[in-house]
């Protein structure tokens, strides 16, 4: 009989509120001390050490040093995108969709447009793209992944993409990411990270200081444009 992998215990580490506030402040890659994660899921400093350190133990954060700062953080990608999945999966059962109520009051239109999840795309900007690589040829579905041909080592090169490097990392190289806004999946891995990267030096698309968003420059839209990815613009 195979053995059952241990859902149980990562499923009871988001059970609480709390943690589960820690975690999503977390998602768009940033590392937050305690004091500011105790601050957002409005509990005192002694509380949040506890919850933190469960989630330390866990393995869903790592925490970072520097002198007497400690700073939290998602611990990797694959934690990333299962709490991303989770929330996504939240909102479709959740009868007052409450998780999407709570999308950035400043610009919720620009929040589903285009953002970031953790190191990649996500929003209707990254499941289009995703649908455009698919359609396009560079990538194929490959069961739970996904599987790069001979056209996408053209074409992400073509982009910038160090996909040697990409491929060293120890993570899952292209998978599906649920996105929690538009209930159909985007690519995760280390390729959209590889990719959200190239694009961001290239200044194809701009991070917003103050929130996950990403807007798409003209550059940007030309270059996805050429490549085939938006074949309608």
């Amino acid at each position: 009989m195979e053995a059952l992998p241990n859902i149980a215990a990562v499923a009871s580490l988001l059970s609480s509120p709390v943690r589960a506030s820690m975690v999503w402040a977390l998602i768009d890659g940033s590392k937050r001390p305690a004091g500011e994660l105790a601050t957002r899921a409005d509990v005192s400093a002694q509380a949040a050490s506890r919850h933190l350190a469960l989630m330390l133990e866990g393995g869903l954060l790592e925490v970072q040093t520097n002198g007497r700062a400690r700073e939290y953080r998602i611990a990797n990608s694959e934690v990333a995108c299962m709490i991303e999945s989770m929330a996504a999966l939240a909102s479709e059962v959740a009868a007052d969709r409450s998780l999407l109520s709570r999308l950035p009051r400043n610009n919720p239109a620009q929040f589903q447009q285009a953002r970031t999840c953790y190191d990649h795309f996500a929003g209707k900007f990254a499941v289009d793209l995703l649908k455009g690589m698919l359609s396009s040829g560079w990538l194929e579905r490959k069961e739970s992944e996904f599987q790069l041909t001979a056209a996408g080592v053209a074409g992400f090169t073509e982009f910038g993409v160090d996909l040697g490097q990409a491929r060293m990392q120890c993570r899952v190289f292209a998978r599906p990411c649920s996105d929690i806004t538009e209930g159909t999946p985007h690519l995760g891995g280390a390729l959209a990270a590889s990719f959200l990267d190239i694009c961001v030096n290239r200044e194809l698309v701009l991070r917003s200081r103050h929130s996950r968003t990403v807007s798409i420059t003209p550059a940007g839209w030309d270059a996805f444009r050429r490549a085939g990815l938006f074949p309608s613009l």
